[in-house]
């Protein structure tokens, strides 16, 4: 009986993936084989010994203490792609918020006073103040193509818009997915000179922190658009505050209210909806516990953001031996001696190795001892070592 500790409300669309003659979960449980998350914060909780594996119902990891798990050969997965289409559609609904001056004619007609024929009034006096721009002919500029920024882009030119893009490390899966007319930007420079709307679909790290800042904000068109629905943090604020109030931007929208934007009139800000759709839960509590659950019984690695991917499909008898190790030489030669020194036969065997971390999944003809695996737990370098399915 796998022990699954939730540390958030996890879909039961996910947790129904996980048998409960095999799955125990609870939010309150000792021992967890593995801990399922959302937005909690990680950095200062103690990981029990027991964790075998984290999987975070979402895209973004920064809640999660990533170099401590892979020191002690944990890998952590997330669900990239669950909720890119509800990101989507709300990066699609910022560009025609700011466009059409939604927010600020909201404000004002929630504000009329009198009776009806006096409201109708000062609409038909005031509107004049939210004439808006249409999106057809404009340029999106669309920083990080994953697969939000993918879809982001595709559905900018089905709206009959311009779109230039920049990532350097675009995949080649996600390059297939992406428009041919979408144009590269040769830098982040580039693409805010060239662009009206600006959107970010990229990590918060060190290369990204305050990746819009002052000077940054001189490059680009004046009346051009901000629209932050990725982290908190890549956008310096204070300088997108006082480039709208110079005139240089004409709006910003974001997912992350603060006291500098909350009540800034050019500026909208939402309470971090960006993938807070049923469909979106549901598609990453889904995806991240069927991973979770194929490294728990079979080894297997999907969408791991510390471990290589790895897929090894089970033979039709034997036992599996999973093994995770600091990527040095002879680690493979190592584990191979120690089965045949045990009369073990090794059936199939895959090895994959990604930055400092190996898994090596070996199908076996008989079920090992404890001893055997206590020995190769001993090699320097072993991090963890499982027999799935052995009893």
């Amino acid at each position: 009986m796998y022990k699954i500790l939730t540390l958030n409300n996890i879909s039961l669309a996910g947790l129904d993936r996980l048998p409960r003659d095999q799955y125990e979960i609870a939010s309150e449980i000792t021992h967890p084989d593995a801990i399922l998350v959302r937005s909690a914060k990680m950095h200062d909780m103690p990981i029990p010994d027991t964790v075998k594996a984290i999987g975070r119902a979402g895209a973004g990891v920064n809640n999660i203490p990533i170099d401590r798990m892979s020191e002690i050969g944990v890998p952590v997965f997330n669900a990239p792609g669950a909720n890119a289409n509800a990101v989507k559609e709300l990066v699609l609904a910022g560009m025609l918020m700011a466009a059409r001056n939604i927010g600020q004619a909201w404000r004002f007609a929630a504000d009329l006073q009198g009776d009806d024929a006096s409201i109708n009034k000062a609409v038909e006096a005031g509107k004049k103040r939210y004439v808006g721009f249409e999106l057809p002919g404009r340029t999106l500029g669309v920083i990080g193509l994953g697969a939000i920024g993918v879809k982001v882009a595709n559905a900018a030119r089905a709206l009959g818009m311009h779109v230039v893009g920049y990532d350097p490390t675009i995949t080649v899966k996600s390059a297939w997915q992406l428009e041919s007319a979408v144009e590269q930007a040769l830098s982040v420079d580039d693409l805010v000179s060239r662009a009206d709307f600006i959107t970010f679909h990229v990590p918060l790290n060190k290369a990204t922190q305050h990746m819009i800042h002052a000077d940054r904000i001189k490059l680009m068109k004046p009346d051009s658009v901000l629209l932050n629905f990725s982290r908190n943090g890549i956008i310096d604020d204070e300088a997108a505050v006082k480039a709208l109030e110079q005139g240089h931007l004409y709006a910003y929208i974001c997912d992350f209210p603060s006291n500098r934007l909350k009540n800034h009139p050019r500026v909208i800000t939402l309470p971090h909806l960006g993938a807070s759709t049923r469909e979106a839960e549901e598609n990453c509590a889904i995806m991240v516990a069927e991973q979770v659950k194929d490294w728990l019984e079979n080894g297997n690695i999907l969408n791991s953001v510390n471990f290589p991917e790895i897929n090894l499909p089970r033979a039709d008898d034997g036992y599996r031996v999973a093994i995770v190790n600091t990527n040095m030489p002879n680690m493979l030669g190592q584990v191979s001696t120690l089965f045949a020194d045990a009369g073990h036969n090794i059936v199939d065997m895959l090895n994959k190795s990604r930055g400092e971390i190996a898994v090596t999944l070996l199908d076996i003809d008989q079920s090992p001892q404890p001893d055997l695996l206590e020995s190769i737990a001993a090699i320097e370098g072993v991090l963890s070592v499982r027999c799935l399915g052995c009893h």
